[in-house]
């Protein structure tokens, strides 16, 4: 084909954007001979997609039992925006000189989006493809994922600064008798966390009973239901353990007290809002190990998962500065930058007719530069954006063909704020 390279950059370093947010970016061809085209043009998309199989067991006519493997979809469209960078798909040839070529792009991103999201058997995923339009040939396809954020502000519901508490009690039966209880609490002083933050764990055991407590365990979980619309309507519900912390033993007549911290690593925020074939749930469990042939103490209680921290809770100190590693360098251009310093200086935001777009850099209602919450909360620090430890096996998907090239790395992980900084309220005494 005599493409050398093509590669698509974003004015954020992260290449992680608020919903109702400007995209800018651009595409590089080196070509090494000149070129004949119908023209370029590139389309972002933002989908949600399920997919498994189930095998499923029949009997023929001969009564013969046969096995088939199912699958299960279930597909959801937010946006799809597409235009020609050049040229237009009626029109005549055009010749692309030999060397490097530079294509300038801008998109609008819906102001209601789910987060984005990479699951085992579905994702929330927001790509941009920029195709080469070739005449009597195979398309030259270059495509990029990027992530989405739809904020989730602890703040904004009062059931978030709401503590979590387990009480659980067992009694254990041996010749006719009933030993006195063995109990186990747990307490975490609120609902809601972000990534980043550590979730403080008060760990109370009273061991009355005559049988050994060996192990208490604490599991922060994600649970998640993909639905399916083809060929029928099907959830399937996965429940995947993120941290485990355990502690013990506590033996047959004593006590024990532990306080433990859980940190949360960069996960999509709870619920995944207006995607309707995607549930996204977290919660705590706790289990406690008994010994013997007796059954072991379990309960559970829900956390969500946020992008904006609970700010100002008694008891709370919250820093009014950021601590001196936040900057410019480590941060995506959304946040920290201020307009017309774009973390590539080379990147100039243009719109599609190739002028400047006017005002890309700054989300409105917002300071130049800052996530679209930040002017509510002026003593929160900005967040840092981390890599999920979540990815795709690959964004290439059923819309694309054999001649898609992904840029950048080969398996896509999204960004999610986090907030070390930022400490979760203490326990109540």
């Amino acid at each position: 084909m005599g493409i050398k390279e093509a590669v698509i950059y974003l004015d954020n370093e992260f290449n992680t954007y608020y919903a109702g947010q400007t995209i800018n970016g651009r595409i590089e061809y080196v070509f090494d001979s000149p070129k004949k085209v119908r023209g370029i043009h590139v389309k972002f998309k933002g989908e949600a997609h399920t997919e498994w199989s189930e095998s499923k067991q029949e009997e023929d006519t001969q009564g013969k039992t046969q096995t088939t493997d199912v699958m299960h979809t279930g597909n959801e469209e937010y946006f799809q925006i597409s235009y020609y960078l050049l040229g237009n798909n009626s029109g005549g040839e055009i010749e692309i000189p030999a060397g490097k070529q530079v294509y300038n792009f801008t998109c609008a991103l819906p102001p209601v989006l789910p987060s984005s999201f990479e699951g085992q058997y579905g994702y929330v995923r927001y790509t941009i493809k920029v195709t080469l339009d070739r005449p009597w040939k195979f398309d030259q396809e270059t495509k990029i994922a990027f992530t989405v954020i739809n904020p989730l502000d602890l703040n904004l519901n009062p059931s978030y600064k709401e503590p979590i508490h387990m009480q659980m009690e067992k009694t254990f039966c041996c010749f006719c008798c009933t030993s006195l209880p063995l109990s186990l609490d747990v307490r975490a002083p609120v609902s809601g966390y972000c990534p980043g933050q550590v979730i403080p764990i008060q760990i109370d055991v009273d061991n009355k009973s005559n049988v050994d407590l060996n192990l208490v365990k604490i599991f922060l979980r994600k649970v998640v239901t993909y639905r399916a619309t083809t060929p029928s309507t099907v959830t399937k519900k996965a429940k995947e353990v993120i941290l485990t912390i355990q502690q013990g033993p506590v033996p047959a007549g004593s006590t024990n007290h532990w306080n433990i911290t859980m940190e949360v690593p960069p996960l999509p925020p709870s619920n995944l809002v207006n995607c309707s074939i995607i549930d996204l749930d977290y919660d705590l469990k706790v289990e406690g190990e008994v010994s013997g042939m007796h059954f072991n103490m379990k309960d559970k209680k829900y956390i969500t998962i946020g992008t904006v921290p609970l700010i100002g809770m008694s008891g709370q100190s919250v820093p009014s500065a950021p601590p001196p590693d936040f900057g410019a360098n480590n941060q995506p251009a959304i946040l920290p930058v201020s307009p017309g310093q774009p973390s590539q200086p080379s990147i100039v935001p243009s719109a599609p007719d190739g002028n400047t777009a006017p005002g890309a850099w700054v989300v409105p209602g917002t300071a130049p530069g800052q996530p679209p919450f930040q002017s509510l909360y002026p003593t929160l620090t900005e967040p840092v954006y981390k890599e999920s430890p979540y990815t795709a096996r690959t964004i290439q998907d059923r819309g694309d063909s054999n001649y898609v090239t992904i840029a950048g790395p080969p398996k896509f992980a999204p960004y999610y704020p986090t907030y070390a900084a930022v400490q979760p309220p203490p326990l109540p005494q």
